[in-house]
């Protein structure tokens, strides 16, 4: 069951309040990922502290009402894809599509990509996605566009991949993601596909700079 409270209808005044804090945890969540605090969030929001305790119990509630419905409007993609007479357009929407939202959402990027967040609606809802990335697969396969040694359980890790490629850009106004994408797709065709030019990637200067502010990941 979700955390979020209340359970009866809500005044105007707690709907548009309500409101507020989804838009603001939305914006912040995206920017900074699921570690901003409910205190972020209300000063964000232009609310209170307690004001934001009233509508949502924690942070994990805010995560849930915030992001099954993004999750929800990604499976809906994904089965637009499957419905897409092309196996091989289909999977490369899917995948296009979803790194370019992870790549500007890193909230979304963190609920999509880890286990930490979104333990109930937020699980279920991306439980969703691997039938339907297995079908987008196995029809692309079938198809014979497709390599057959790639397995659903490859799509995480290429959005994982793309979504760190944007990590290390910082704040480069380059979406350096879609350089290497161009690059993993043509990766996974059978047969070499359209010379489709490379999107711009960083200069030697940028690299440098990139490579200066990168930190290695702490093990766990």
């Amino acid at each position: 069951m979700s955390n979020e409270t209340p359970a009866r209808p809500l005044r105007a005044d707690a709907a548009r309040n309500r409101a507020l804090i989804l838009k603001a945890a939305g914006e912040v969540f995206a920017e900074r990922g699921l570690q901003a605090t409910l205190d972020d969030i209300a000063r964000h929001a232009g609310l209170g502290t307690g004001t934001v305790y009233r509508r949502f119990r924690d942070r994990e509630a805010i995560v849930e009402a915030l992001f099954v419905e993004r999750i929800d409007d990604a499976v809906a993609m994904a089965e637009r894809c499957l419905a897409d007479p092309d196996p091989w357009h289909g999977l490369v929407t899917m995948l296009e599509t979803t790194c370019a939202l992870l790549a500007v959402d890193r909230g979304m990027r963190e609920v999509m990509l880890s286990s930490a967040y979104g333990q109930n609606h937020v699980a279920t809802a991306r439980a969703r996605m691997v039938p339907l990335a297995t079908a987008l697969i196995e029809r692309a396969q079938a198809a014979g566009v497709l390599r057959p040694g790639i397995r659903s359980e490859d799509i995480p890790l290429i959005f994982l991949m793309m979504s760190t490629i944007d990590d290390f850009a910082g704040d480069s106004a380059i979406p350096l993601w879609r350089r290497f994408f161009v690059l993993i797709i043509d990766g996974l065709r059978t047969q070499p596909g359209p010379d489709v030019p490379l999107p711009v990637g960083f200069d030697q200067e940028q690299v440098t700079h990139a490579m200066a502010g990168w930190r290695p990941a702490a093990r766990r």
